[in-house]
């Protein structure tokens, strides 16, 4: 038994392996149709069909240019920042699995997962398996990496994280050179415990400035974040030349990843975000980069509409001293979830001037865009590979209002 185990009871060897070989045995990754694996001679074709689709389905749009779409590809292999496996124990030993409909599949290389998801893939498997205070009932690793070589490892157990725990993965962080995260149903320990941070820093560059973002554990960020940059490149590009007077209005900002690449291109930035771990993440990626022309607002798309319109006052807008009268938005960004925008939102985006809709769903942009050039003329279009060897791909558009001629 491991010596810090304490008093507290713990599975032996021998019962833990009978207990576990009444567990069916899982399949291989090659012999399943679970899409992990890279294909990088064939990764051209497979883009270009995804390319053909998305264009098919926006043809009848007015004014599509279906021509001049640009077209801003991946790496083919080890492009995903962060994923995650469950964990199976079984004959002696533990792995990585996911699932193919209902059957787990081992997976033993995530060829598409960063260089070091990879590298730590069997290092982490192989630390925790040396304590069984590390290994007993770990059913669960998060795997959150950056651009510029942090790690942040999730383990997720179905039992309590007490002092002996902390000690062993103390030493793991120090041994991996990782930050960790302990999950189980009453808590949450963040390793190393003096720093007690559940984030890692990504470091992009976005046309040869550096732009520096926490992303925390659990909360949403670009899993891509080559094509993230490139994104906001293609942003910073179709809202250029920058502007002294007018302002930027941008919904679902998140942790601020186009609001600080954007600020800029604009006098003023007025952001808005319905979590609040968006909200305070957005704050520090302000400030960690030193742009001072931008306020944030906790508030749903639906809520800012509201406020906008005069329907209805938020408290939160005055603690933040945002006015409407303050500016002067003649551009409005969106980057949505995957149901796209309300109808409130879309009649919103249609007081401004200028639109940038950013959209991890081509059915419901185009679903938006139909209502939108009634008002709007398409002016330029992207899709971003964001998931190689998928059917996904995200789409940008730009949009003006159109003149009373047209």
């Amino acid at each position: 038994m491991d010596p810090l185990t304490g008093n507290k009871r713990k599975l032996t060897e021998e019962t833990q392996n009978q207990a576990q070989a009444k567990q069916p045995k899982v399949e291989k990754s090659e012999h399943s149709s679970l899409k992990i694996q890279t294909f990088p001679e064939q990764y051209n074709q497979m883009l270009d069909e995804k390319v053909a689709r998305v264009k098919g389905l926006f043809n009848d749009l007015p004014d599509f240019p279906a021509s001049d779409v640009e077209v801003f590809e991946s790496t083919k292999e080890n492009f995903r920042m962060r994923t995650g496996f469950c964990v199976k124990h079984y004959g002696g030993r533990m792995y990585y699995v996911m699932f193919d409909q209902k059957t787990p599949v081992e997976v033993t290389s995530f060829p598409m997962g960063s260089k070091l998801i990879n590298d730590l893939m069997p290092k982490i498997l192989e630390e925790c398996s040396k304590h069984e205070v590390l290994s007993f009932k770990l059913f669960e690793v998060r795997f959150h990496t950056t651009l510029s070589g942090e790690a942040l490892v999730v383990l997720i157990y179905h039992k309590n994280l007490d002092d002996a725990w902390k000690v062993l993965a103390e030493e793991l962080s120090k041994t991996l050179n990782i930050k960790i995260i302990g999950r189980s149903r009453k808590g949450k320990v963040c390793i190393p415990e003096d720093k007690n941070e559940d984030f890692v820093t990504e470091v992009l560059n976005v046309n040869g400035k550096v732009l520096k973002y926490k992303q925390i554990e659990g909360s949403f960020s670009q899993p891509n974040s080559e094509i993230c940059s490139k994104m906001l490149e293609w942003a910073l590009k179709v809202t250029a030349p920058p502007s002294t007077d007018a302002d930027l209005l941008e919904l679902y900002c998140g942790n601020g990843n186009f609001t600080i690449a954007l600020a800029p291109n604009f006098r003023n930035v007025l952001a808005t975000e319905i979590s609040s771990s968006g909200v305070a993440a957005c704050k520090y990626n302000i400030a960690l980069n030193g742009v001072e022309n931008i306020k944030v607002a906790r508030l749903s798309a639906e809520e800012f509409t509201e406020a906008w319109s005069g329907s209805r006052e938020f408290k939160r807008l005055v603690a933040e001293n945002i006015k409407k009268e303050d500016y002067n938005i003649q551009t409005i960004f969106v980057d949505p979830p995957r149901a796209g925008l309300d109808d409130l939102t879309r009649k919103l985006s249609a007081e401004f001037d200028n639109i940038v809709y950013i959209s991890c769903n081509p059915e419901t942009l185009h679903r938006d865009l139909l209502e939108i050039t009634k008002t709007h003329k398409i002016m330029k279009f992207a899709v971003f590979d964001q998931f190689p060897y998928t059917d996904h791909l995200e789409c940008g558009a730009y949009l003006t209002r159109k003149s009373t001629n047209e």
